[in-house]
């Protein structure tokens, strides 16, 4: 059955819902995107905090897709995305912070959400729109499970686990790590970023993100999560007042599943068009910003191939 004549409405302008709308007009289907926030990115978050961007949602992102690599190259070549590093630490009490190589990670000059708002150039997008019921005609739900249980039912879905990110600034940088760390043996913190080394710009800014336990604690605070944080940092290494801290709770931060597929699509009784997708649909691997631009494109795909 055709849905000529329609619109595909996308629920969340994170970079699942991005690529899928990206791909969906690039094969000639009519899409509009609808977003409850004041910019696109959903979890690729990047405010303007004391006049310069921070990344508050993902840290980075990875590239093991041939075809994604393609589009990080991409984003590359028009100065939005770069190589940062293959090498982050490991911290733990009572250690010295020890360099772990891995898989190359990429970050962006302008925030990561820049790389959202680049795939929706060209894409009608309406901003501070929240969705309360299922659109009429054919729609994705590109957003964590949870939020879109409360618009359709979500085959199997999948729990979260919150976090807590806290912007830390500094009058110099004096930490004794590069670029990252995970941290280990210390439950209330999770992973460090150096954000002026991530961004390019040398800002002596860190951002922090919290465990799982103690953002369940804050998420009605999460003002409250700033001093536990920074005691627990000043516990792996010696660190100086901030300048000004800035926190933002993230109630549906890490998938603690994943989906068997990349994508869920079906059709009602009636003809209409349901499709799920986001990092969480991901067979292979760990969710990652990887994983969210597979499962909008992958998705997209099977939406014009049933248009």
């Amino acid at each position: 059955m055709s849905s000529s004549g329609s619109t595909v409405s996308v629920v969340g302008a994170g970079l699942a819902g991005a690529a899928c709308a990206r791909e969906l007009a690039r094969l000639g289907v009519p899409v509009r995107v609808l977003e409850r926030g004041r910019a696109p990115g959903g979890r690729l978050a990047s405010p303007q905090l004391h006049g310069r961007r921070v990344d508050l949602g993902a840290a980075y992102f990875t590239v093991r897709d041939p075809e994604f690599d393609a589009v990080a190259r991409r984003w590359q070549a028009a100065g939005l995305a770069r190589p940062w590093t293959d090498t982050l630490y490991r911290l733990a009490p009572g250690e010295s912070p020890q360099a772990k190589p891995g898989p190359m990670r990429w970050a962006a000059p302008d925030g990561l959400r820049s790389l959202a708002r680049a795939e929706l150039a060209g894409i009608e997008v309406q901003l501070r729109m929240p969705v309360t019921e299922l659109p009429d005609g054919p729609t994705v739900l590109a957003m964590p499970d949870a939020q879109a249980a409360r618009l359709a039912a979500v085959p199997e879905p999948v729990d979260y686990r919150p976090v807590i990110a806290v912007a830390l600034a500094f009058a110099q940088r004096h930490w004794p790590f590069a670029d990252g760390a995970f941290v280990h043996g210390e439950p209330l913190l999770g992973f460090v970023a150096d954000d002026g080394a991530r961004r390019g710009d040398g800002a002596p800014v860190l951002v922090v993100h919290s465990g799982p336990e103690l953002a369940r604690a804050h998420l009605h605070e999460p003002d409250g999560a700033v001093a536990p944080m920074l005691a627990a940092l000043r516990g792996l290494f010696e660190l100086a007042e901030p300048e000004w801290t800035h926190a933002h709770r993230w109630s549906f931060a890490q998938p603690a599943g994943q989906h068997r597929t990349t994508f869920h699509l079906s059709r009602s009784a009636d003809g209409q068009l349901l499709g799920f997708a986001g990092d969480q649909w991901c067979p292979d691997g760990a969710p990652r910003v990887e994983a969210a631009w597979r499962s909008g494109t992958d998705l997209a795909r099977a939406i014009a191939a049933s248009w």
